[in-house]
């Protein structure tokens, strides 16, 4: 990879490789907007990559290096996600649709990355799943599905319903961190059922099962 374009970055904390990778909308009106701030000292937030409206992407960080994108939260046991994940940044509002060039541009770079760094595809996480507290993005409007399709990430299969009790611990299993009941219903809804409304239901236990039985975090988060 060329030299980064962003000074925000530093040194993966204990030598981790990448095993993650967090994909982000940049909630700005422009590309060009978001890629000043992503290269501004003063703000002190990058990302690896930026993929813009046309489908464009443009490396800011090196793979190999800390760029600051994720900020607090966990993902299946892990913290310090900057540490160890990869952080992709999609122009987008959060108000519209993604287009088809930058889903295809982000296609080809999650395969490139996931080869490079034999990162799974139950790995390939929202910014809203590992910081369900603070996050929203990549947002409703994001096809989680069509990235499962490609083997670029996962998606349950069909499920019969199952006790809504169940919910949480199932999530917890597959890989979000501790959080509040509902916050943790609105970032699993927000990417698998973004349509879903009133608490925790059958459907979603059943989804959250399926997802924990096919990709259980494990005791130390290293995925099944």
């Amino acid at each position: 990879m060329s030299l980064p374009v962003s000074p925000n970055f530093g040194e993966r904390r204990g030598g981790v490789r990448p095993s993650v990778i967090v994909l982000h909308y940049t909630a700005m009106a422009s590309c060009a907007e978001a890629r000043a701030r992503l290269c501004d000292p003063a703000a002190e937030v990058s990302a690896h990559w930026l993929i813009s409206e046309r489908g464009e992407a443009e490396a800011l960080v090196d793979e190999a290096a800390r760029a600051w994108h994720a900020g607090a939260g966990g993902w299946a046991g892990l913290e310090d996600i900057n540490s160890h994940s990869i952080g992709i940044e999609l122009a987008n509002t959060g108000r519209q649709p993604f287009s088809q060039p930058q889903m295809a541009a982000l296609e080809h770079l999650l395969a490139g990355i996931m080869a490079r760094w034999a990162i799974p595809a139950y790995r390939v996480i929202a910014h809203s799943d590992m910081a369900p507290d603070r996050k929203s993005d990549p947002g409703p409007r994001f096809d989680w599905r069509r990235l499962a399709l490609a083997g670029l990430s996962v998606w349950p299969g069909p499920a019969e319903p199952a006790d809504p009790a169940g919910f949480v611990p199932h999530a917890r299993a597959f890989g979000y961190p501790e959080a509040a009941p509902d916050v943790i219903l609105r970032a699993f809804r927000l990417r698998f059922r973004p349509w879903a409304t009133g608490p925790a239901d059958a459907t979603d236990a059943a989804l959250a099962a399926d997802l924990a039985r096919r990709f259980p975090a494990g005791p130390a988060g290293l995925g099944g």
